[in-house]
């Protein structure tokens, strides 16, 4: 994540939850992609405000959290108070995410080889690497990390549709305290595209935007990336309910095997 793309985050981390709420598929398609979680040591790359690691912590999984952005971890670590409130850990039915600055491209230097049953990188995520080599790096980090016949479970947005289609502008997203408008700028020449937002918010009548730049990946070159990298039994869904990819729809999940 550079500069401007931290300041994105940072100037909507306050309403990120709204804007991205937790949808409860994601936790059905981790549990179905990986079986029984009890015991196992997660990575969730990319957590934000982290619902996710809680919903995964209360099947009793260990998940290390990790996002480069500080005002969207200090939403996490403080959430439901755990982060300011003193809990003895025998009062709690499981235990808590370990959320941390980090970096996915650092993934080999923070953490031990084969240290987790599954890495997840949801919210469209990878895509904020700038170009094929990094998003390389960052898989091959994956791929040290998760254990001999680990599953890495991943979302970013279908650029096969985006690309094809022309799509400019992305379905608004309009609640009682905030609105955000989603456009795309694409260049035909370039795969990096001008991501451009509007948050208004309602209550306070005051507007943020803000343009970061991502990597428009389409499948093929991902499942390439990933089949490169030594993945295998690589499947693309169009949404957490693992419905066939394909079309004119906008979420690609995947699920790959180490």
């Amino acid at each position: 994540m550079n500069d401007e793309q931290n300041q994105f985050y940072t100037s909507i981390s306050k309403y990120y939850s709204e804007i991205f709420p937790y949808q409860p598929m994601q936790l059905e398609f981790v549990k179905n992609e990986a079986g029984d979680l009890a015991g196992k040591q997660i990575l969730d790359i990319g957590c934000a405000t982290g619902e996710l690691a809680f919903q995964l912590a209360h099947e009793k999984v260990k998940v290390t959290a990790i996002d480069l952005n500080e005002n969207l971890l200090a939403q996490a670590t403080g959430r439901s108070g755990f982060g300011s409130a003193v809990i003895e850990k025998h009062e709690l039915e499981f235990a808590l995410p370990v959320f941390q600055i980090g970096n996915m491209l650092e993934l080999e230097t923070d953490f031990h080889d084969e240290q987790f049953d599954v890495v997840l990188c949801f919210g469209n995520t990878l895509v904020h690497l700038p170009s094929i080599d990094l998003m390389r790096q960052m898989l091959k980090g994956v791929f040290t990390v998760l254990k001999t016949n680990g599953r890495f479970l991943m979302q970013i947005l279908n650029y096969d549709y985006i690309l094809n289609e022309k799509i400019t502008n992305l379905p608004v997203i309009d609640t009682d305290n905030i609105c955000f408008i989603r456009k795309y700028v694409i260049d035909e020449n370039s795969p990096l595209i001008r991501f451009q937002t509007q948050l208004e918010i309602k209550k306070e009548e005051h507007t943020l935007t803000n343009e970061t730049i991502l990597f428009a990946l389409t499948s093929a070159d991902l499942s390439d990336l990933l089949k490169n990298t030594g993945f295998k039994e690589i499947e693309l869904f169009s949404n957490f309910k693992r419905e066939p990819f394909g079309g004119k729809h906008l979420p690609l999940v995947l699920s790959a095997l180490k």
